[in-house]
């Protein structure tokens, strides 16, 4: 109705000067509303047939309005702390949220605790944030000693950027001043808000966590600033459940267990982003590699292989080098002709790194005539691809330069897609399921429905609303959670990801599959159809692992380097209560490795207990431990990880039970 407000469904009078403050009083979780669908502070004046509803702080909404506000209140502390400091950017992020300075000196750990302690005294001092609608000349002389600040002022009438719609909002520039008890406004920053009313909301459940370099804008050309990063949450029991993730994580950091264990390391000299495998971390890709490579045949693909270079024009006729060409690395000359002065005299002809393996795909297809008898062609091979990833981003095995995805496409005819994208799904399921990964959704990433990223795609409309249907459609049949990712597709087509979350929570794009009916097209490929006509097919790119190196290094933080019996470098160590039960003990390692058993004998100078105190560190699913006893009895005493132990064990039934746990792919 015109003279009244939608609260949440329920129809509120509409008075003058009405303001969310006031509806939402007797509610001290609400800091802030939604206003006819986006967020606004509670203190905006509403008008008649408004709709609004309540944010509390421990909603998505309230945790990232909460996060920006202690940005706000971080910005404020460092400006105090260190006159002549200027702002940079300030926006929440996942879990948290940081702040750009332009400061003399890059902040010390000291200094990061002297920014919590003053932004602590903030909070409790009770401000308010009060937003102030301002032009851009009103704008300007309030942010005059703020250099960054005016130019995203400028930028604003050029039509900025996505970072300078963060900082100075949509249709209107708004100030957000922090007002003291007496109401003098201490401090003040050019922002979209919205925010807290007070920030004694914020509590004591935020910390200052680190600070980094970081360029303005992400630009290196730009200014090099300090990021200061924080994370606030609803309560301080949040706040404490959260860094004990973090613990967790940090224990278990791949890049950490990989160098305990020896499984992988990344020499400087071969440079940032290109792991080394060494033989621990060898036998487990290998063991990866094995299984998937069974598990294609089985599902009925064709192994092939090709080289990781290719003449530059491939990768334009695939759509890549205009399309992805950022990613790859810069063309290398080949058969170039110089004189003896070393002039150039004949050019040669450029030739890339692959970044894509489907290219070389498309040519085995093309390489001879196809009938509908020959569909599903579905070829498949280990692939070892290169991007030229940017330094920043790189971040042990799970973001590399060099990658070896089990990649693998799938040519069929157009109405046979759906069934193909069910089999790719099915098999991506179990794969991960048999990995000890079975906590997943999946993600329908598409293109930018508003059309901001329609020169990143190629296809007609129609395409892609069919290829788009079909992925939803057979996406919707598995039953689990979809989430939409506009925007997020491959320059070719749509993809379905599937999204796992490991022990801890933590969630990881692994398995994809992407319907793709553009490069076909590009690269001319045809079957004879049953009628004798000629028909385009389909392509369907799909990657069980994604690349071998980011699911290992997912693999050693789900399991924290204590892998299943089946994956693990050694699956079972012997350790001796004295040397002279060395070679009954070797017998039984003989046994063990005739049946295909990795196994090792701690036949060292090391005492007893420090003997199970490493094969305890080094994660060993099993340990068999012999003395005269078991000697005499012809057993063995089974230690498990955990640390339980079977006294007694007959040497046949250990070696029957370590078997079926690899048969079975037990998570011990």
């Amino acid at each position: 109705m015109a003279d009244s407000i939608d609260c949440a469904g329920e129809s509120i009078p509409f008075k003058e000067g009405l303001t969310g403050t006031e509806i939402f009083s007797t509610d001290r979780t609400v800091v802030a509303m939604w206003l006819n669908g986006e967020p606004a502070d509670l203190s905006r004046v509403l008008q008649a047939g408004d709709r609004i509803a309540p944010i509390t702080i421990d909603s998505d909404a309230g945790l990232d309005i909460l996060r920006h506000s202690t940005g706000h209140v971080t910005a404020q502390a460092v400006q105090e702390l260190f006159p002549g400091t200027k702002l940079g950017i300030g926006p929440y992020i996942t879990d948290g949220y940081y702040f750009d300075f332009d400061v003399a000196e890059p902040f010390t750990p000291e200094d990061l605790k002297a920014i919590q302690k003053k932004a602590a005294q903030i909070v409790k001092s009770g401000q308010t944030f009060n937003r102030v609608v301002v032009t851009e000349d009103e704008a300007r002389a309030r942010m005059a000693n703020e250099p960054y600040k005016l130019e995203l002022i400028d930028d604003k009438g050029k039509g900025g950027d996505e970072e300078t719609s963060v900082e100075v909002g949509g249709g209107e520039l708004t100030v957000y001043e922090n007002v003291d008890r007496k109401g003098e406004v201490v401090w003040q920053d050019l922002c979209r808000g919205p925010h807290l009313p007070n920030t004694k909301l914020i509590g004591n459940g935020f910390a200052i966590t680190r600070s980094s370099a970081a360029y303005w804008r992400g630009d290196q050309a730009n200014a090099s600033l300090q990021r200061v990063y924080g994370t606030a949450w609803a309560s301080k029991d949040d706040l404490k459940a959260y860094q004990d993730r973090i613990a967790e994580a940090e224990r278990r950091d791949h890049r950490k267990l990989g160098a305990e264990m020896d499984l992988f390391s990344f020499p400087e000299e071969l440079g940032s982003g290109l792991p080394v495998f060494h033989p621990k971390g060898g036998v487990i890709k290998r063991e990866m590699e094995d299984y998937v490579r069974a598990r294609h045949i089985d599902e009925g693909f064709e192994y092939v292989g090709t080289p990781h270079i290719s003449k530059e024009t491939l990768y334009y006729t695939s759509g890549h080098l205009p399309y992805y060409g950022e990613n790859m690395f810069p063309a290398m000359s080949v058969d170039e002709v110089r004189d003896e002065s070393g002039k150039v005299v004949k050019e040669g002809t450029p030739y890339r790194l692959k970044a894509m393996n489907c290219p070389m795909h498309n040519l085995i297809y093309r390489s001879r005539g196809r009938s509908y008898r020959d569909l599903p062609l579905r070829l498949f091979e280990f692939g070892t691809v290169y991007r030229d990833e940017a330094s920043g981003v790189i971040h042990g095995l799970t973001r590399v330069r060099a990658l070896t995805q089990d990649d693998s496409h799938s040519y069929v005819a157009q109405e046979d897609a759906a069934a193909e994208i069910r089999h790719l799904l099915n098999f991506v399921l179990s794969l991960l399921r048999d990995f000890g990964l079975d906590d997943f959704y999946l993600e329908l990433s598409t293109r930018d429905e508003e059309g901001k990223k329609a020169d990143k795609f190629i296809g007609s409309d129609e395409q892609w609303a069919e290829a788009t249907s079909v992925l939803e459609e057979v996406a919707q049949e598995t039953g689990l959670e979809l989430v939409p990712d506009p925007g997020g597709a491959a320059f070719y087509g749509p993809k379905i990801s599937v999204q796992a979350r490991d022990a801890i929570g933590r969630t990881w794009q692994m398995s994809t599959v992407q319907l793709d009916f553009n490069q076909p097209e590009r690269f001319g490929l045809e079957y004879v159809a049953a009628d004798g006509s000629r028909k385009q097919p389909v392509m369907i790119h799909s990657a069980k692992f994604g690349s071998i190196e980011r699911f290992l290094g997912v693999l050693t933080e789900h399991y924290a380097g204590a892998f299943p019996v089946w994956l693990a470098p050694v699956q079972v160590t012997c350790i001796p209560v004295a040397d002279e039960f060395n070679d009954y003990l070797a017998e039984v390692a003989d046994q063990l490795r005739k049946a295909g058993v990795r196994v090792e004998i701690d036949d060292s100078d090391d005492r007893f207990p420090k003997k199970i105190r490493n094969a305890s560190k080094s994660k060993v699913p099993f340990t068999l431990i012999a003395g005269g006893e078991d000697r005499d009895a012809g057993a063995v005493s089974f230690r498990f990880r955990s640390g339980e132990q079977e006294n007694g064990v007959p040497v046949a039934e250990a070696v029957r039970r370590i078997l079926d746990s690899i048969e079975t792919k037990a998570q011990v």
